[in-house]
């Protein structure tokens, strides 16, 4: 009797190890289950992507010493930062190398390289890449944020987005103090001139 009753018990136990076992998993598993290749491709790009506006900033800063690239690259690395979350929640691969101003995207390497060329003419111009980088990333997050339903995403993309919205606003008020304008070359005009004409947002607060 004694022996049924101590084997009874440890029959419980694993039953409840098992059990306890199971919930962790299913805890640890993303919210919001496995993501398309789409996806997937997007949270790279958009990792690689935030990576190119730090490191032309950067460049810039280096190059004219003028504090608001560092402090919009700094707002950048918090960018990079809450996608890397995301592919390390998914278990993706991070493309981005520690190395400034190397990329996995052959595309944005081209176009780093053309943008620090640009860069290196003049104050006034490295504020138009400026622009013109802000202008394309709201312009691409849009895109991507159509390719999902994902709510964790939405939400990473929708404060990166915020946050372009008013880097766009501080490179095209620098010009603006000092006579120059910029024109979109990715948005919409209207969506531009709505951008310009609200103040800048509290993203994700």
């Amino acid at each position: 009797m004694k022996n049924l009753i101590i084997f009874a018990l440890i029959v419980i136990f694993a039953l409840i190890s098992s059990c306890s076992g199971d919930e962790t998993s299913v805890l640890t598993e993303p919210e919001s289950g496995i993501l398309s290749q789409t996806e997937i491709d997007d949270l790279k790009f958009s990792r690689e992507e935030e990576k190119l506006a730090r490191d032309v900033y950067l460049f810039s800063y280096d190059k004219y010493g003028v504090s608001i690239f560092d402090n919009i690259a700094k707002s950048e690395q918090q960018h990079m930062d809450q996608v890397l979350v995301l592919l390390n929640t998914y278990q993706i691969d991070d493309p981005a190398s520690a190395e400034r101003g190397v990329f996995s995207n052959q595309a944005l390497q081209d176009l780093y390289n053309t943008l620090t060329t640009r860069s290196n003419i003049s104050l006034m111009e490295a504020y138009k890449v400026g622009a013109l980088i802000e202008d394309l990333d709201i312009n691409d997050l849009d895109d991507i944020e159509s390719r999902t339903s994902k709510a964790d995403l939405l939400n990473v993309y929708d404060k990166l987005e915020c946050g372009s919205r008013n880097h766009l606003r501080n490179y095209t008020n620098q010009l603006t103090l000092n006579g120059v304008s910029y024109e979109p070359q990715y948005i919409s005009f209207d969506k531009y001139t709505d951008i310009l004409s609200s103040g800048n947002e509290q993203c994700g607060r």
